[in-house]
């Protein structure tokens, strides 16, 4: 007979919401007020205080704070932004929104962030920007790729869509680079469902974005049907549909007010991992950086595979086995075929993105995982790594 633990099914993620979010939401409806509106404010004033920003705007997605922040750089058609391979294809494919061609760049063995070595051997006339992505919620080294920005006069922005809250040398992911986008998907370390914010402390950039976000109508146009506003609009550019509900902003706050407990959680898992994988000549657990605090979003484990007699692929299939439901961050962007066929790029362009990738899966990383679910993935990775050995 099994015992209790086998039956145990780990997910890869379970968001941490409960009845403190239900409520927000619950006052939300009562209010009557249900798109962006005053929630939406405080919790852009809230999550600009938490990151030390002048200017947070809550939109969408990240996949619409990257399109607006490109935008409002000035972006356009023939231009080149440099981007990191090992990314989701939203970093890219925001660049392509504009016709501007993202130009990939290889990653650091280590953290799997942008090289910036190999970065600036891509930069030619037609370069605009550069976008560094904090993958995993580990900051990239934002002094060396601040320096290389600043040596080329490129505008940096930065894709934290993995790094809230986490900071570099003590200064928090949100107001280091030009322009910065977090996201707060399902699965991220502070989800409103959908959604995402855009910070900067670049005046000139927030007017703009805010302009974009609501269909290029002017400043505070939600107003206009509240107490305070005017039913007169003016619409001022072709803007985009990108703002976030009072609904969603109500979730965000709740959740802005216990990241430093949920990061907690997060963190004290991922030690119970490296603890436990540290030991084993076949596992590689994740660099961690003196100078630099990670929002521990993923737990990406490597496969030294010359000790094993097992693929990556293989060893996610016996976790799965074992209840427990791992994943893959991320297939390298030169590998997809719409990156091949409409920039040509092939396999064995970024020879350290391609490696690593084919060795890493991600970890169960949530901050309600039990003690037994913890216990669970652990043992399950040591036997699977002991008996395939």
């Amino acid at each position: 007979m099994k015992s209790d633990i086998t039956q145990i099914v780990v997910p890869f993620h379970v968001a941490a919401t409960g009845e403190e979010e239900v409520q927000a939401v619950a006052d939300v409806v009562r209010s009557g007020w249900l798109t962006m509106g005053p929630r939406t404010q405080e919790f852009e004033q809230s999550f600009a205080a938490a990151v030390g920003s002048r200017h947070a705007i809550a939109v969408s997605s990240c996949t619409a704070a990257l399109h607006l922040a490109l935008e409002a750089i000035g972006i356009a058609a023939g231009d080149e932004v440099l981007v990191p391979t090992t990314t989701f294809t939203a970093t890219a494919e925001a660049v392509c929104y504009l016709g501007a061609r993202p130009v990939l760049c290889d990653v650091q063995r280590d953290a799997l962030n942008l090289d910036p070595a190999d970065c600036a051997r891509r930069i030619t006339p037609r370069t605009r920007a550069i976008i560094p992505v904090h993958f995993a919620g580990v900051p990239c080294d934002m002094e060396e790729v601040r320096e290389l920005a600043w040596s080329y006069a490129l505008p940096l922005i930065e894709d934290a869509a993995h790094a809230f809250p986490s900071s570099y040398r003590g200064s928090p992911i949100g107001a280091i680079g030009d322009i910065t986008a977090f996201s707060f998907y399902a699965t991220k370390t502070l989800t409103t469902g959908e959604g995402g914010m855009v910070t900067t402390n670049n005046d000139q950039y927030a007017d703009r974005m805010r302009l974009m976000r609501l269909h290029g109508i002017g400043r505070d146009a939600w107003k206009r049907y509240s107490s305070e506003g005017s039913w007169y609009y003016e619409v001022r550019e072709a803007g985009f549909k990108y703002n976030l509900t009072d609904m969603q902003s109500a979730i965000g706050l709740v959740q802005l007010s216990r990241a430093q407990e949920l990061l907690s959680a997060r963190e004290r898992i991922a030690r119970q991992y490296d603890e436990a994988f540290g030991t084993l000549n076949s596992l590689e657990i994740p660099t961690r950086y003196q100078d630099r605090d990670s929002a521990h979003h993923l737990y990406v484990l490597r496969l030294n595979l010359e000790y094993l007699s097992i693929n990556r692929d293989q060893f996610i299939a016996e976790l799965k086995q074992q209840g427990i439901s791992a994943s893959v961050h991320f297939i390298p962007l030169h590998l997809h075929p719409f990156y091949q066929e409409r920039f040509s790029y092939k396999g064995g362009d970024f020879p350290v993105a391609e490696t690593e990738y084919g060795r890493c899966l991600s970890l169960p990383l949530f901050p309600t995982m039990t003690p037994d679910q913890v216990a669970h993935v652990i043992d399950s990775v040591i036997r699977i790594a002991q008996e395939n050995a």
